[in-house]
């Protein structure tokens, strides 16, 4: 989860951050300063909650939220102000919540118990993943997931086609660029595929759902909500919906696509 913080006085900003990082120890925490470098952070990153001072100088909180809310409708604005009489327009914009300095842990505890949008469970699948067909990702309201580049799509999907299974570097660049040398170059290069996988998954709030090791990487089944592997628990509603294309962008994936179609063959025989 990441969550933005923002006043122009460094005390009050370092006071809100030690508050927030006590009540949500696993979160990414993001402090700003400048709200015009809060806006552009926020068009990279998505964030699901939003401390905001209301008087800064030179520009108003209230207009910071109704900026930010454009690009993340969802986000969860709550106010901090050493004031109390703009508690109306801070309802106005749909806020979720509203602190007077100063900050604590306890006054930040009851506003995320009790948030606009709430937080999806920690049991909740990051992601969802379509293999039948083309492959393709989606963010848990259905949005498709942006990959910068393509190369960092076909390594997401060469890992969910492992299942959890560890895969090496040099077992990447074997699939993604057969018959050509494993060299420096090409070593330098999956790095940067890799690294735009990892913005990628960052910018979903979702890091969590590949682990990494030395040279080896996996992606976490638990952690998605994929169709091939509601398919290897014979889902009846998955294997009735099943038309013989698994990752069909993909040659590599032809060999898993014969083993899911003898498996789907056995299977309409026993449910006939």
């Amino acid at each position: 989860m990441n969550i933005i913080i923002a006043d122009d006085e460094p005390l009050a900003l370092e006071m809100t951050c030690e508050a927030v990082r006590e009540v949500c120890p696993e979160a990414n925490i993001y402090p700003f300063s400048k709200p015009s470098r809060l806006l552009e952070f926020a068009k990279e990153t998505r964030c699901k909650i939003a401390f905001l001072d209301i008087c800064m100088r030179g520009v108003s909180g209230i207009d910071v939220a109704k900026q930010l809310k454009e690009i993340i409708p969802d986000i969860n604005i709550i106010f901090v102000t050493g004031y109390d009489e703009y508690t109306k327009d801070a309802m106005a914009i749909h806020a979720s919540g509203y602190i007077e300095k100063p900050v604590t842990a306890g006054k930040v505890r009851k506003e995320t118990e009790d948030l606009r949008y709430p937080l999806p469970a920690e049991n909740e699948p990051r992601l969802k993943i379509q293999c039948f067909g083309n492959f393709e990702v989606y963010d848990r309201t259905g949005k498709p997931a942006h990959f910068s580049r393509s190369k960092a799509k076909e390594v997401m999907a060469y890992l969910v086609d492992r299942n959890g299974s560890s895969c090496s570097v040099k077992e990447l660049a074997a699939v993604l660029f057969e018959n050509e040398p494993y060299d420096k170059k090409q070593q330098w290069y999956i790095q940067k595929i890799l690294s735009s996988l990892q913005q990628t998954l960052k910018e979903l709030e979702t890091e969590d759902v590949i682990e990494k090791s030395y040279n080896n990487i996996a992606i976490v089944p638990e952690m998605i909500d994929c169709d091939y592997y509601k398919f290897n628990k014979k889902d009846a509603e998955v294997m009735n919906a099943y038309k013989g294309e698994y990752m069909s962008q993909y040659e590599w994936a032809a060999y898993n696509k014969k083993y899911l179609n003898d498996i789907h063959k056995r299977w309409k025989k026993e449910n006939k």
